[in-house]
């Protein structure tokens, strides 16, 4: 461990530690949150538009429910979006990438050709677009933000490939007749995990604002829920004048958002990853 953090450095290791905490406090937001009734969705209406005090650390929402509790419950949703949002396009992305870059040819180009369909929209609006049509919903703004994200991890694993079929210890297996699926599983999947694992982290910053958008245009999960790109959204209608309504949720947003791109660049330097492969 101690190793991993040198490896790390210190901007490495400061991004960890503050993944790691939004990580407890999404797990344990109903004993952290200062008044979970109200984290959870419950308003108190007397309280409602506090600015900041030592009663209320971030102020209250316009049903009076406090900021900070809002911000912990709204951590389960924004980092859970984040994660399944990569490791779906992970799912979609990888076995193309592996299928298309191995038996290249024609399985290569349909698989590449129909990647670049996905790649020849704006990933935000594909994104919106998708949401629109599936609906408002947490599982629903997951599936659409996956859609526009899953072509940048087959051209990761397809580039990956194409480098590692040409070893000797893959063609030694191909002549000794072992089958093209297990040379996939055991020979060539193992060795494409850092520089995947490694984009994986990069992107999970960005997933989450992507998410968070959705939340602002009203195409992600549904209140009570916490949600920081919702809690954004609402406040704006009170900006400037009750500023923190907005402010909180936003900085929240940026702070994760960034710690997981300076943990990523962390990681890429330390495992020699390779960035988002080009067409």
């Amino acid at each position: 461990m101690k190793k991993l953090l040198q490896r790390l450095g210190w901007p490495g290791t400061l991004a960890l530690a503050i993944v790691l905490l939004f990580v407890l406090v999404a797990l344990f937001a109903p004993w952290i949150a200062p008044y979970p009734v109200q984290g959870a969705g419950g308003p108190n209406v007397v309280a409602k538009l506090s600015p900041p005090s030592a009663e209320y650390w971030l102020g209250t929402d316009h049903l009076g429910r406090d900021i900070l509790s809002r911000i912990a419950y709204g951590t389960r949703v924004s980092l859970t979006n984040g994660m399944l949002i990569v490791a779906f396009s992970l799912l979609i992305g990888l076995p193309i990438g592996l299928a298309a870059g191995y038996f290249g040819g024609w399985v290569d180009e349909a698989l590449m050709r129909g990647t670049d369909v996905f790649l020849a929209f704006p990933a935000l609006l594909l994104a919106v677009l998708m949401a629109a049509a599936l609906g408002p919903g947490f599982l629903n703004s997951v599936i659409a933000v996956a859609v526009t994200w899953w072509p940048w991890y087959a051209r990761l694993a397809r580039s990956e490939v194409l480098v590692l079929r040409g070893q000797p210890y893959v063609e030694a297996a191909q002549l000794s007749g072992v089958s093209h699926w297990r040379i996939i599983l055991r020979h060539i999947l193992p060795a494409t995990g850092r520089p995947l694992t490694v984009q994986a982290a990069l992107d999970v910053g960005p997933a989450l604002l992507t998410a968070a958008a959705l939340s602002f245009l009203g195409l992600g999960v549904l209140p009570p829920t916490a949600d920081w790109g919702q809690m954004v959204d609402a406040g704006r209608k009170f900006f400037p004048a009750r500023w923190w309504y907005s402010a909180m949720p936003g900085l929240t947003i940026f702070v994760i958002a960034l710690a997981f791109s300076v943990l990523g660049d962390a990681l890429r330097e330390r495992k020699g990853g390779t960035a988002r492969a080009s067409a």
